[in-house]
């Protein structure tokens, strides 16, 4: 048995655990997670971190890169939202966003223009940070917006909230000036 007592509870811990484990893009429970390149990175980090003494400093350095990957993705996810509200999608820009591994791409012809527009994108914005590497998830959510006509938008505007600039810096307002 599971759990040797009656306390319904006892085996709360060790469901969170799996489902942090679980959790390879960026919260617990979130249901976009699909089995992509980057996800077996992560989730390789994950088993290895888990096999070593939390006291440990490979422990503590695998424990700092899982969070700054998974902080990285949630970034960029938060981008991708942000433009796609500015562009109208505010009740849609969360299932636009939602991958899972039953997405589909809409229709094959419009795959050589998704890459396309995905590699553009990465290239001549900082939608994405520099040292990313392309995800396939972005993929899915870019043939989404051929679909609704909406793709050569979403540049347009990720090229002048998400501007390319020298070194790498962004233009937008998440970094300040000290003052």
């Amino acid at each position: 048995p599971l759990c040797s007592n009656n306390n319904p509870y006892a085996s709360f811990g060790a469901t969170l655990a799996r489902d942090e484990e679980q959790n390879l893009w960026s919260t617990p429970h979130d249901v976009t997670h699909t089995e992509a390149d980057d996800d077996r990175v992560l989730y390789n980090m994950i088993v290895v971190r888990n096999q070593l003494d939390k006291d440990s400093e490979e422990w503590q350095k695998l424990n700092y890169d899982i969070y700054t990957l998974r902080q990285t993705r949630k970034e960029v996810r938060s981008r991708w939202k942000h433009i796609l509200e500015d562009l109208g999608f505010q009740k849609e820009a969360d299932s636009l966003l939602s991958v899972t591994k039953l997405s589909i791409i809409s229709d094959s012809q419009n795959m050589g223009k998704a890459r396309d527009i995905l590699l553009k994108l990465s290239e001549e914005t900082n939608i994405f940070p520099t040292s990313w590497e392309l995800s396939e998830r972005y993929l899915f959510v870019v043939d989404r917006l051929i679909a609704l006509d909406a793709a050569d938008e979403f540049f347009k505007m990720a090229s002048v909230v998400y501007p390319k600039r020298p070194g790498g810096e962004r233009a937008d307002n998440s970094q300040k000036t000290p003052q």
